[in-house]
């Protein structure tokens, strides 16, 4: 994976598009815990949500790199 994706006349990381992947991983998770509410079994949904996301995105960047 390159390193710096040119967007026109600028350069942004190629990290930002694993993180945009993340986000809608993130987006996809939570709305599957919210339909069948599974945030009942964890005591704070919004660390939950951060862990999983801070997890997918760390995995999937040493996967990639």
């Amino acid at each position: 994976m390159p390193r710096e994706i040119a967007l026109g006349d600028a350069l942004v990381p190629g990290v930002l598009l694993l993180l945009l992947a993340m986000l809608a991983m993130l987006w996809l998770l939570d709305w599957i815990a919210g339909r069948y509410d599974l945030y009942r079994f964890v005591w704070h949904p919004s660390l939950v949500r951060l862990a999983v996301l801070v997890i997918a995105f760390a995995g999937l960047g040493l996967i990639l790199y």
